[in-house]
């Protein structure tokens, strides 16, 4: 990509350069250049991305799409259409929920949901195009879905209203280049004692530190955060799979703790993650 505009043609992408882009069957546009990828098959894999969808649609997670969709839809502007990235999208599970709750109070938003992985790409396309909207057979109805990287984001420079990274990958100075002055950054990270008990089970030691207030990025001002913190009870083995198959603690863990999480079929764990706000100078 040469950094211009892309303007939509049926379904191809194009700028003023020449270069094309073609838009899959399934709804998604792949923007990742080879030259960028850091193996033949980069971010989370079919199978994590699989259990995630599974897990979220269980609705295990829905107080922090509520908590999300609630901040970020209480400051996007509602006087003109609201430009909205969602860095690191995964399947597509927040910003189905910001697009259903914004659909209850007038606001109208463009969405556009990255991800390095294009198996979590091709999920949230498919998933994006069964929701009720204007579409065609094959393009989703109501975002943009893309393959491609946080640190070189396809995103013209100063003309986003806000950013999710939800347990993404943040590249502070990217978020700054395509963030409107005074737009904000919506981070989601985890807490200290984020699935503790879960942990506990599959590693030897597990240590429960203090998590240090977070940092104020270069480019940024930092003027929020919210703890959401509750209890979930997971009364089956495949919900328990799921969660550890769609966390990095499937592949930390060992072969013993492993074993251990896979013997279960009934878990109380916590979830306790900080929702922040960084304000784009």
């Amino acid at each position: 990509m040469d950094g211009n505009a892309l303007t939509r043609h049926g379904t191809t992408w194009r700028c003023a350069s020449g270069h094309s882009f073609d838009i899959a069957r399934q709804g998604y546009t792949h923007l990742l250049p080879v030259q960028k990828k850091r193996s033949a098959d980069p971010g989370d894999s079919k199978i994590m991305v699989a259990a995630r969808q599974r897990f979220l649609n269980a609705g295990h997670y829905q107080p922090i799409a509520d908590a999300v969709s609630h901040t970020v839809l209480a400051e996007l502007p509602t006087n003109t259409t609201a430009n909205c990235l969602d860095a690191g999208c995964g399947e597509g599970y927040y910003l189905r929920q910001l697009r259903t709750a914004a659909g209850g109070d007038g606001h109208s938003l463009a969405l556009m949901g990255l991800d390095i992985s294009k198996w979590a790409v091709l999920s949230a396309a498919k998933q994006a195009a069964t929701m009720p909207g204007p579409a065609t057979a094959t393009i989703s109805p109501w975002a943009n879905w893309v393959v491609g990287s946080n640190a070189n984001l396809p995103v013209l420079s100063g003309t986003l209203d806000g950013l999710l990274c939800i347990f993404g990958f943040p590249v502070y100075s990217e978020f700054a280049r395509v963030l409107k002055p005074g737009s904000i950054l919506y981070q989601v990270e985890t807490g200290p004692d984020h699935l503790r008990e879960l942990r506990d089970i599959i590693y030897p030691r597990t240590k429960h530190t203090h998590m240090p207030e977070p940092p104020q990025p270069a480019g940024f001002t930092h003027r929020s955060s919210e703890s959401i913190c509750y209890h979930l009870s997971l009364t089956d083995a495949g919900s328990i799979a799921d969660l550890l198959a769609m966390t990095p603690h499937l592949y930390r863990a060992s072969a013993e703790g492993r074993a251990k999480a896979a013997a279960l079929t009934n878990l109380q764990v916590t979830v306790d993650v900080v929702l922040s706000r960084f304000e784009c100078h």
